[in-house]
């Protein structure tokens, strides 16, 4: 990534726009769309519903994200990707933590989605969020020691750094 000085680029846009977790289906498993931006969301080749008007949006992993946003400076970048902040990009934006800082902390998420994703069975289910998911609170739930204590600290981590807490019911747990 080049320097800030060369690209006139903000940390807070190089974070995000380098991170792409939200994007992956990593963090989530779709985003909303407003009613004007659905078209052209569909015109960009993203898998858009539109029947539900609570959840009018397109699914996760979106099929733009290639290893970088490629519409993120665009007018078709939706507003609710333009309004996300998860909590490492507010810390990058207060300038509490530094984006070479904020940056080796997504290198440790993606750490640790890769040693949970490699103890996850094979399954129909592509995205991550959702395998995750369903291994965690499917029937006959994983008992596997390992795995319990890799999803468990990244679903922690998930919270803390990006502030997703509602990715598992937990609700029976307590």
């Amino acid at each position: 990534m080049t320097g800030m000085e060369e690209t006139n680029e903000s940390p807070a846009n190089m974070l995000c726009r380098s991170c792409g977790l939200c994007c992956t289906g990593h963090l989530f498993v779709w985003a909303k769309l407003r009613p004007a931006e659905l078209d052209s969301a569909e015109a960009l080749g993203m898998h858009v519903f539109r029947s539900d008007p609570s959840q009018r949006g397109f699914s996760q992993p979106c099929p733009l994200w290639k290893g970088e946003c490629t519409i993120h400076a665009s007018p078709q970048y939706p507003h609710s990707c333009r309004a996300y902040n998860c909590n490492l990009l507010k810390e990058v934006i207060a300038e509490n933590v530094s984006l070479p800082h904020a940056l080796t902390v997504i290198q440790e998420a993606k750490g640790m989605i890769h040693e949970v994703e490699a103890l996850l069975p094979a399954s129909p289910i592509s995205g991550f969020r959702e395998r995750l998911v369903a291994q965690l609170e499917g029937p006959g739930e994983n008992t596997d020691p390992e795995f319990r204590l890799k999803a468990d600290t990244l679903l922690i981590f998930y919270e803390k750094v990006f502030g997703v807490k509602d990715l598992v019911d937990r609700s029976d747990e307590e």
